[in-house]
């Protein structure tokens, strides 16, 4: 049977993006369709949080993501009197440890997030189709059947799977009849980027001189010369966003009248909801990011949830195109729903806190405590001293043999899963596409400030398999190591490499 490519993902923002690369670099074949005919212009997601530096650092663009954004600048809050205070938008400064590099959430203001999303997309050599429409398909056990639309002339597409990152009103979610249950929040805000005068950028500036919903936040987006300016309107009726309109509503909501915008880049008036997609999968058909879940903007979360999902199901859909069984993909919804579920919770949360007035984020917006403990893809007893299977693999700073310093985090990097061995017995036959690492005095690595040692509680003799998105598959012991290995990747790699690791292990 031909295909016309093995993955057809029609999206080509953050989660469309993250996809399209983790494919390339796995040389999986896809297109990347997208819609509009330009990439989105505006900032509504400028937060990067600690756990998605992560995984842009698995695909080599995390510096330039640093380089183009900044730090979160303090919160700058006025009162009725005039008076203001600064405060830190984190419960506490926050610092990198060696077990979590990235801190605090950086910002980026979306578009240029996503232009960094394309640059290196187009360093492996693939670019998204601007201007193409899905407008419809059909699948059978095979493949889908998907029909584009571009320059008013239609085609046909044949490939093994679909994905859809097509945003909150999906297509592929509509076409699929998945319910997607929640409630609208009663909040009408706009969202623009603008340029101003009257207001420095060392402070992220919020007033609030009456109830909640007369407040108006301006914030300065890092790696640009603009302002983003948030506030909350009527549930209906028209909003003047021109210029001259928000200056407007600034010196309205400020009291001030030195504040002037100057020219208006985007802007974006929007009812906030609380939705959560039934299902994440029909057959040969998965959705992601915000087709698959829609949220209020308080935390940074929704960009973040949505490369998050894509860098689930990237090497799941690689493996299965490779021959592994089909049931891995039943992971996906499994593992990123109930994920879903809880930014929902916390991102509403955190609205209720602003329209009271507080704006903090803890420690679970920077989404590094989240894991995947209940997953089927864990190997069963996988108990450690201070990780299980499920959880985040933590990066650690140690020695290479050869004397050059490295991190954990380098011998991730890369679409391969890992096999991390702690003064072991003996080494195990080779895994394809593992790559088996071993720890201690006279081994690959020196872990001679004890910092792997501390970030995983593991005793000589165990081995930590680490997934290819950064989470823990199992822990497992020197005796019976290659019964129990062959055992678990009978379920996840293709039957090829898991018959050469069976005959490898007896």
């Amino acid at each position: 049977m031909s295909f016309d490519t093995d993955v057809l993902i029609s999206g080509a923002g953050a989660a469309g993006l993250t996809l399209a690369i983790d494919l390339a670099r796995r040389g999986v074949s896809f297109q990347l369709i997208e819609q509009n005919m330009q990439p989105f212009s505006g900032s509504r997601g400028k937060g990067i949080q600690p756990r998605t530096m992560e995984i842009f650092e698995d695909l080599c663009f995390v510096d330039r993501v640093a380089a183009a954004g900044g730090r979160y600048p303090p919160l700058c809050q006025y009162r009725p009197d005039g008076a203001h205070k600064l405060s830190l938008l984190t419960e506490a400064e926050v610092f990198p440890t060696a077990e979590e590099p990235y801190a605090a959430p950086r910002m980026l203001p979306q578009f240029a997030t996503e232009a960094v999303m394309r640059e290196r997309l187009a360093e492996l050599g693939h670019y998204p189709r601007f201007g193409t429409r899905l407008t419809g398909f059909e699948q059978d056990p095979h493949g889908v059947t998907a029909t584009v639309e571009q320059d008013a002339s239609q085609q046909v597409i044949r490939a093994r799977f679909l994905v859809g990152t097509d945003g909150g009103r999906s297509f592929v979610r509509h076409a699929l009849a998945i319910d997607f249950p929640g409630e609208a929040l009663g909040v009408r805000a706009i969202v623009a980027d603008v340029r101003l005068e009257g207001l420095d950028r060392s402070a992220w500036h919020r007033f609030q001189l009456g109830s909640p919903a007369t407040q108006i936040m301006i914030c300065p987006l890092a790696g640009t010369d603009l302002f983003q300016v948030q506030a909350p309107v009527a549930l209906d009726g028209e909003i003047d966003l021109s210029a001259a309109g928000l200056t407007a509503l600034i010196g309205d909501r400020t009291g001030r009248r030195d504040i002037t915008v100057c020219s208006v880049s985007w802007s974006s008036v929007y009812a906030m909801s609380a939705r959560l997609a039934d299902r994440y999968r029909v057959g040969r058909v998965f959705i992601a990011g915000d087709a698959a879940h829609v949220h209020p903007p308080t935390g940074g979360q929704g960009l973040n949830t949505s490369v998050q999902d894509a860098y689930n199901l990237g090497w799941k859909l690689a493996a299965v195109l490779a021959g592994a069984p089909e049931a891995l993909l039943d992971s996906y919804e499994a593992e990123r729903r109930p994920i879903a579920s809880n930014m929902l919770r916390l991102s509403t949360r955190l609205l209720g806190e602003a329209k009271q007035g507080t704006m903090r984020r803890d420690r679970e917006a920077r989404q590094l405590d989240l894991g995947y403990r209940g997953s089927s893809l864990n190997a069963p007893g996988s108990m450690g001293g201070k990780v299980q299977a499920g959880d985040r693999a933590p990066d650690a700073p140690c020695r290479g043999q050869a004397g050059q310093p490295t991190r954990l985090f380098a011998v991730f990097q890369g679409p391969h899963w890992t096999l991390l061995g702690y003064q072991p017995h003996n080494r195990p036959s080779p895994i394809a596409g593992t790559r088996i690492v071993t720890i201690g005095e006279g081994q690959e690595l020196v872990d001679d400030k004890g910092h792997i040692v501390a970030a995983y509680g593991i005793d000589p003799g165990q081995w930590v398999l680490v997934r290819p998105d950064g989470y823990i598959a199992g822990i497992f012991l020197s005796e019976g190591l290659e019964a129990q290995l062959s055992c678990y990747l009978a379920r996840i790699l293709p039957p090829s490499l898991a018959g050469n690791r069976r005959m490898n292990a007896e």
